[in-house]
């Protein structure tokens, strides 16, 4: 499903102060310049560092007494009325702080914690201290208990005709981090899937900036290779008793020196001193939402399949 909203917002709480502005739903189709739809523009969640305020939230719901989950259509009540500035036809996002994230593909330090983003809610009815809300769209099951704020308004990179994917490119020798995780949980990606990287603002990265996706060549494959050679470097015992054809196979490893009287040269030997750069570049993305240890990112095109642990750098 693709779900099209613009949310136009100054910060991402409601003060108790302040005037919200009406926040228009634009049910409009992804343009042909948009690279990313607004599916993934504001159903992609993130990875956040700084504290996110929990004062605005989802308290009630007309159908409570049927089910616990909500979707669109449904009819809500969130803990912001009259009193906090709120008017009929204002829209707010509705977030789901998960848990603190860990990984072990990275080494930053205290990356944060994972911010669902499941839906948005249209105001139908205002009184004193609550309002009556419309699920507008819904990424996800939305939940009493879950945060309700304002976002600012979020812009696609815009769509370029781009060279032909370069599987064997150099390193640009900017920042590389690594995918730590893929929304919905999936560990294998491809196009148009939207997942999370330990770059972010302290790496200078900034909204649009594309990344490379690689892995050192020999790493991070989804199948183990055998840990021996095929076929066995021994000369001896392939040759027949009557006929003698010959003592060694032809499939084997080479054996070192110049009459071939050394070692056979495993692959491990003959990997040995070559440079450490070599990478299998297996795809590109596209940044869309920076956050201050980490980033939002959506795979733009694959050449084989992407997973998490995969390295990224900044092209």
């Amino acid at each position: 499903m693709l779900f099209s909203i613009i949310l136009v917002a100054a910060g991402t709480g409601l003060p108790q102060a302040s005037q919200p502005t009406p926040l228009p739903i634009l049910q409009t189709p992804r343009k042909q310049s948009d690279l990313v739809g607004a599916n993934n523009l504001y159903c992609a969640g993130f990875i956040q560092h700084n504290a996110i305020s929990t004062a605005n939230k989802i308290i009630g719901a007309q159908d409570e007494a049927d089910k616990y989950n909500y979707a669109q259509n449904d009819f809500l009540y969130i803990n912001m009325g009259q009193n906090k500035g709120v008017s009929i036809g204002d829209t707010f996002s509705v977030v789901r702080p998960r848990a603190q994230f860990k990984s072990k593909w990275s080494d930053k330090g205290g990356l944060g914690f994972y911010v669902q983003e499941v839906g948005a809610l249209e105001v139908v009815d205002v009184k004193g201290e609550v309002s009556v809300v419309r699920v507008k769209t819904s990424c996800d099951s939305i939940l009493l208990g879950d945060l309700v704020q304002l976002v600012p308004a979020r812009t696609s990179p815009a769509f370029e005709v781009r060279p032909p994917l370069d599987r064997f490119g150099d390193p640009s020798g900017k920042a590389t981090g690594r995918i730590l995780m893929a929304r919905d949980g999936a560990e294998t990606l491809a196009k148009n899937y939207v997942a999370y990287v330990d770059l972010g603002a302290d790496n200078n990265l900034r909204l649009g900036d594309r990344l490379t996706v690689f892995r050192p060549l020999g790493k991070g494959n989804l199948f183990k290779k055998p840990e021996n050679e095929t076929v066995t470097g021994r000369d001896y015992g392939f040759e027949s008793d009557a006929y003698k054809g010959g003592r060694f196979s032809n499939q084997a490893p080479r054996k070192e020196g110049e009459r071939a009287e050394g070692k056979e040269v495993t692959t491990a030997r003959a990997k040995s001193g070559r440079p450490s750069n070599l990478r299998k570049v297996v795809g590109e993305a596209v940044v869309i939402n920076v956050k201050e240890k980490t980033a939002t990112i959506v795979i733009t095109r694959n050449g084989q399949e992407i997973h998490t642990g995969d390295w990224v750098e900044i092209q």
